[in-house]
């Protein structure tokens, strides 16, 4: 039973000059716990944590602490939450920021509030990020009029997200002012905010009460539920000059119910009949309304921002960004920026529109060519009339932090040929005042700066649109944040300090980059981002929730650690986890380990090494190394790194045999069993990933073998754990509280231990694939055993479709066949259309809250619709840090809106799911 109770040592005690107000939190802590409470008031430190005040502890049940406002302190009202303040001193602080005390409703001289923990990881509070609340979730009529505090010696107050229009909340209680126990007396609740809310007089009420929460109908006019759990109880009498608040965290009703189906889908892939060669943000007007004719309630897209560094198609990578904030020109759609009084400026062009539109993929260069030619034209036309409308000033206003540094930084690339900022002639350090000289109006080539202006104005506009046509029509729009920007990036250069320019990012080996993935960005210098509470991040989201509903962030592990590889390397495998807890050579040496550093830290090469390598040819391999004597070598001085053999390479034939030339090098290279840590003086190592399966581990004696095999294991798997926890609590939590959008982590890759645990503490969605199971003991991952604050989905964009992946390993596909579809005999070779409708039932009926599919996926499960050869569809090789995205629908938009018996079809599987 839940108590609620007024402590004996509180006497009434009138002060007209002054006010109190006890807070009573029900909160059961351990030893060296304690509590505090945190308010927009000074008294409650102006919602500064380590200011809050201080709570006693009462008893096994509650904290407590004691308020005193005199006249003249009295705000009008503040809001406040807690915060618990951990044995080692880490605070955590309990999610939202809605209880609120309006003092200037409230006569009464003493003000009791009896709270409940909001723990942020429980689900319901999903319901109250912005897509629910804006756009998913139906609004509770008032079925009563709301009554005053004037009169009430009680408030109750409680959450409950998914009622429906016509239902209301109301409270059922042992007295005859809550019905006694009968439905049919049972008092009507209003919703005040984000709260169900009743004020009553309870003034001549007997104490204990007890009572209960429960759902009223108002279609039919009766009580119809209960919630569950035993009966709640008060105990606090009322007497003259005082209220009670009690608010009760969320009603127990059914709050898992709420399940909705997704489209994924890159902006560039779509296809629509007046395109331009390449999705457009106004083609996802179209793809809503194939979304709301299906069911489905999200769109999720790849990064959208500009990458344009080369002017080559190696800018197709969504993930490279130039810029946090600035938009892709080539998701401009022309026709909408000509408008009717220009469009005869673009009719011209209709033919070559229409060449690069019917390719079969996006030909990016071509697209950028012609369309940054014709926003020039466009530009030229429209200037005087876009920069002086009213929209325009308050979109450069609002943006201007970071538009005119963009538009700077992309016409310096231009001019000197770079984006690498550091090679320019001039404002390779960046200056605010230089930059506001450079882009002074006055000057001669202002157009040139200005038309980034332009083009960042009309992509907002378009995107913002579509945005709210996709909310109108009750979809969401789930963005995707990168964990990293590029190297020569507006944000490198305007902010280095931010960033450790001397590291590359990446992930470790994995089943899809046996090398590793080498992303080439700079990590982020935490520490520096912590002195200014995160202000980029935030800044980065708040503009993501002008476009977007929900994001996905890109590798939610790189906040708990990142994979950091020197910046002498070029595959991921030469990298370690930062930060990390290294191992000490004491360690080594507590063991009985002989530690020589260089046969540990330096590449390991004998004459069997190398035939091994490389067979008859070991003797092209013999210019780049040094012999020792022995039959052992050395890398030269000119080769000994990953970075002087790409150079080397580069100017070189590429073919075949050098190419499998210079990656045996790159192995050379990567046969470690150690990487020292830089300024440790020797004292400190981390260990190469898969140290077991290089040479120069193979060629240790058995026993050093096994005192490192130890010692590996503790390293990646033990020693890190708490350590990653920490690093991720102090992040996440305020980039959260920063946001509204509902947030969902890319928590795949080598998962510590402490993730799950933090992705649950925090209410994130996690991303569940059926071929990648967290469980290191299981082949698959089977929907049905998603959590519901998840997002399952059967690939990515990172991986091949459900009908590329039937073809790839042939018995992987039968055990998969037989043991997840739960078919007899022999799998078919190729993936048929009732095997792919099976793959996508099955994660329909998951109990996660969201099912997205690629659209690939979805077109699978029809015989005629999908697209003949399925390795035409991947979007991505992560393996291959060169790949071009290129990937574009082969049937429109339009025609795929014409398809009714396919989105009849797939509309009827989503209903019978309970996904609508």
């Amino acid at each position: 039973m839940c108590i609620i109770y007024t402590s004996l040592l509180y006497f009434y005690s009138p002060n007209p000059t002054c006010m109190t107000i006890r807070f009573f939190l029900r909160f059961t802590t351990r030893p060296g716990q304690s509590l505090h409470i945190s308010g927009t008031i000074p008294q409650l430190g102006s919602s500064i944590a380590t200011d809050a005040l201080a709570m006693n502890y009462l008893d096994a049940q509650f904290w407590e602490a004691t308020l005193h406002l005199k006249e003249e302190e009295k705000p009008e009202s503040f809001t406040y939450n807690y915060v618990l303040r951990e044995e080692h001193g880490d605070l955590i602080n309990e999610w939202g920021n809605d209880r609120l005390v309006e003092l200037s409703r409230i006569t009464a001289e003493e003000l009791d509030c009896y709270d409940t923990w909001n723990f942020a990881g429980t689900f319901e509070n999903a319901f109250f990020t912005a897509p629910f609340q804006k756009v998913l979730l139906p609004v509770s009529r008032a079925i009563s009029k709301p009554r005053p505090y004037r009169g009430s010696t009680h408030v109750f107050q409680v959450k409950a997200p998914l009622l429906r229009k016509h239902e209301c909340l109301c409270i059922v209680g042992s007295i005859p002012e809550l019905g006694g126990w009968k439905s049919e007396g049972a008092v009507l609740m209003n919703k005040e905010n984000d709260w169900w809310t009743l004020k009553i007089n309870l003034s001549g009420a007997r104490f204990p009460i007890e009572y209960k929460y429960g759902v009223y109908d108002a279609k039919v006019k009766k009580f119809t539920a209960y919630e569950s759990g035993e009966n709640r109880s008060l105990d606090s009498l009322s007497r003259p000059g005082k209220v009670t608040v009690a608010r009760d965290g969320f009603a127990q009703l059914p709050n898992a119910t709420w399940h909705g189906t997704g489209v994924a889908i890159p902006v560039f892939s779509l296809r629509s009949d007046r395109g331009t060669g390449v999705g457009e943000f106004v083609d996802i007007k179209l793809l809503v309304d194939w979304a709301k004719a299906t069911g489905m309630k999200l769109i999720q897209i790849l990064p959208v921002n500009d990458t344009i560094s080369t002017h080559t198609w190696t800018d197709s990578y969504p993930y490279s960004a130039i810029s946090a904030f600035a938009l892709h020109p080539m998701f401009l759609n022309l026709e909408k920026v000509a408008g009717k009084e220009f469009e005869g400026s673009i009719k011209s062009l209709r033919k070559k529109q229409k060449q690069l539109n019917d390719l079969p993929d996006m030909d990016y260069e071509a697209v950028m060519n012609f369309k940054i030619g014709v926003i020039e034209d466009l530009y030229q036309l429209q200037k005087d009339k876009v920069f002086s409308s009213e929209s325009y000033l308050r979109f450069f206003e609002e943006n201007k932090d970071w538009l005119v540094p963009y538009a700077a930084y992309s016409y310096l690339r231009d001019k000197y040929g770079s984006a690498d900022f550091r090679t320019w002639k001039s404002h390779s350090v960046f200056d605010v005042k230089q930059i506001e000289k450079l882009c002074a109006p006055s000057q001669k080539y202002y157009d040139k700066i200005a038309i980034y202006y332009f083009t960042q104005y009309h992509l907002h506009l378009q995107l913002q649109e579509a945005h709210d046509y996709a909310n109108k029509h009750g979809i969401i729009v789930k963005g995707d944040i990168p964990i990293g920007v590029n190297r020569n990036s507006v944000d490198a250069w305007t902010s280095p300090e931010l960033y450790n320019m001397d590291m590359q990012a990446g992930a470790p080996p994995d089943d899809f980059a046996v090398k590793g993935q080498n992303w080439g960005f700079p990590t982020y210098n935490w520490h520096r981002m912590k002195e200014d509470d995160y202000a980029w991040w935030k800044r980065r989201f708040e503009q993501m929730s002008r476009y977007f509903d929900a994001f996905r962030i890109d590798h939610i592990l790189g906040f708990f650690r990142i994979w950091s590889i020197p910046e002498h390397a070029v595959e991921g495998i030469m990298g370690h986890f930062v930060p990390s807890i290294p191992v000490r050579i004491t360690e080594f040496h507590m063991r009985s380990i002989w530690f020589d550093h260089k046969r540990y830290c330096e590449p390991f090469i004998n004459d069997s090494i190398l035939w091994e390598m490389f067979g008859g040819g070991e003797k092209k391999i013999k210019p780049f190394l040094l012999e020792l004597g022995d039959g052992y070598y050395q890398l030269k001085e000119e080769f000994n790194t990953q970075k002087k053999i790409e150079s080397h390479f580069i100017q070189h034939e590429a073919n075949e045999e050098n190419d499998r030339l210079k990656h045996g090098l790159f192995d050379l290279v990567s046969n470690v069993v150690l990487f020292e840590e830089e300024g440790s003086q020797g004292l400190a190592y981390h260990f190469r990933f898969n140290m077991q399966s290089t040479f120069s581990f193979r060629y240790l004696d058995h026993n050093t073998q096994q005192q490192l095999k130890e010692l590996y294991v503790d390293y990646f798997f033990r020693r890190q754990d708490d350590f990653w926890k920490k690093e991720a609590l102090a992040k996440l939590p305020a980039l959260k509280r920063a946001s509204k959008m509902l947030i969902c982590g890319e928590d795949l890759g080598l998962v510590p231990a402490c993730v799950p645990e933090v992705m649950k503490q925090l209410g994130f969605l996690s991303l569940e694939i059926q071929r990648m199971p967290k469980d290191p003991k299981r082949e698959f991952f089977h929907p049905n055993d998603a959590p519901y604050l998840s997002v399952v989905t059967p690939s990515t964009h990172d991986m091949s479709t459900i009908r590329g992946w039937w073809e790839e390993e042939r018995s992987k596909t039968q055990r998969f066949f037989n043991n997840e579809l739960g078919q007899y005999g022999e799998a078919p070779l190729f993936c048929e259309a009732w095997i792919n409708r099976q793959v996508v039932i099955q994660h329909l009926y998951s109990p996660s809250m969201w099912a997205v599919f690629q659209m690939q996926d979805l077109l699978g499960i029809d015989e005629k619709l999908r697209r003949q050869d399925p390795h035409e569809e991947r979007i991505n090789v992560p393996a291959n840090p060169k790949h071009y995205w290129k990937y574009r629908m082969h049937i429109s938009l339009e025609e795929l809106l014409r398809q009714k018996g396919f989105t009849n079809d797939l509309r009827l599987l989503i209903t019978a799911s309970g996904r609508i």
